[in-house]
């Protein structure tokens, strides 16, 4: 079983990469976007945050560095709607299914897939933010990787429900996009989540997104994991919730 697992994944890392506008919209659309910010600002922290990089100038309006993280998940997440829904309506899903490997095997290697490339991304933004932000390294990288990954965990089982009811794979990721960005705009990354309407509060909460900006924001401020151990607890059960739910939802055709 694991010897199939990897070598599944072997064969999904190699289709990722064959298609232009996955790494493209996976990779490098986030990694241009933190050095573009990051050229413009030249600061990597928020104005209403205590961060422990440089700043010399004026401070963006929001953490570039966690904006680009976030995208680098959402992208993952949208390059999985479309390949799910891609491989359903060619056949190959059900194909898989008929063959010896177990559901969690076929899905499993998409989302270890997208957890690599994920990890390459931060490595990418990384490298790219030693010359953008030059205090970028004082911030423990191995914890917020940790928490990205944890992020794109929670929001890729959302995905797999998204890409469970998508019509075509045509639409797959216009409607993964209208479905996922809007909670980007709601998450309190780019505006105070306190500044908020009450009823948006409250929706927001209901959202990965919202804790994972909140686990980041966390980690990159040094206040760590254990001040921000119910928005884990979020994330984590918003990824009970929505794998229970896509089992029930899923479609092989």
């Amino acid at each position: 079983m694991l010897k199939g697992f990897w070598k599944l994944s072997w064969i999904e890392i190699k289709v990722f990469v064959r298609e232009p506008m996955g790494v493209i919209g996976s990779l490098l659309v986030p990694v241009l976007l933190f050095v573009m910010f990051g050229r413009i600002f030249g600061a990597g922290k928020s104005t209403t945050q205590s961060l422990p990089v440089d700043v010399s100038a004026a401070a963006p309006p929001f953490n570039v560095a966690i904006a680009a993280a976030l995208l680098l998940a959402l992208g993952a997440v949208l390059s999985l709607i479309a390949i799910i829904s891609i491989y359903r309506e060619g056949g190959i899903l059900k194909r898989l299914r008929a063959t010896p490997l177990s559901p969690v095997t076929i899905l499993g290697s998409h989302v270890i897939v997208k957890l690599i490339f994920t990890v390459i991304g931060m490595a990418v933004l990384t490298a790219a933010g030693k010359r953008t932000f030059p205090g970028l390294l004082s911030v423990n990288l191995v914890s917020f990787t940790a928490a990205v990954l944890l992020s794109t965990v929670s929001i890729l089982s959302l995905g797999f429900v998204i890409a469970s009811i998508v019509p075509t794979a045509r639409f797959a990721q216009p409607i993964g996009a209208a479905v996922l960005y809007p909670m980007i705009a709601i998450s309190g990354l780019f505006y105070p989540l306190d500044r908020l309407p009450h009823s948006l509060q409250v929706l927001a909460q209901l959202f990965p997104t919202t804790h994972a900006v909140g686990l980041l924001q966390g980690v990159w401020d040094g206040s760590g994991w254990s001040a921000h151990l119910g928005d884990v607890g979020a994330l984590l059960a918003s990824a009970v919730v929505c794998i229970a739910l896509s089992t029930r939802v899923f479609r092989w055709e």
